[in-house]
């Protein structure tokens, strides 16, 4: 989801409600703690020089029980973060604290934000020797990681 979408979204709705992937809700008293601009520079097991950068947001959850975050006040965080995230329209990766911090991605089905697995990929997957990608992704770690492989 990108910056545009979630201003959209968020224009549209009473209450924000925000679903794991594993289909349970976050409480309802959770906080957005920091909106941030995250920028990654680095170079892929291929050698190739590679940049990302997305709009960050760490959700967080207290003991205020009586705390909400309306829609509002939402898109009014957001209109406070552009001196920070500029007028790009980034896609948005979410922060939320499990057994350790999670990284998500974000979507909405119309009436909850749903908070989306991300996966790790081999980006050199030519260099690696990995035809087409069409493995499920414990296959890939196996194919990726064998000794004499030329990607560890």
């Amino acid at each position: 989801m990108k910056i545009s979408e979630l201003k959209q979204s968020l224009r549209g709705l009473e209450a924000i409600n925000f679903r794991l992937p594993d289909g349970t809700y976050l409480p309802a008293h959770f906080h957005v703690t920091e909106v941030g601009l995250v920028s990654k520079h680095f170079i892929d097991c291929g050698g190739v020089e590679r940049r990302e950068t997305v709009a960050n947001f760490q959700l967080w959850e207290a003991g205020d029980y009586d705390h909400r975050l309306a829609p509002q006040k939402f898109l009014h965080i957001l209109t406070l973060s552009e001196k920070i995230l500029g007028h790009e329209d980034l896609d948005i990766e979410v922060e939320y604290q499990q057994q350790t911090i999670g990284k998500f991605g974000l979507s909405f089905d119309g009436q909850d934000f749903v908070l989306t697995q991300k996966q790790t990929a081999c980006l050199a997957q030519e260099a690696c020797g990995i035809p087409n990608a069409q493995f499920a992704l414990p296959q890939l770690q196996v194919a990726a990681c064998t000794p004499g492989g030329g990607c560890c």
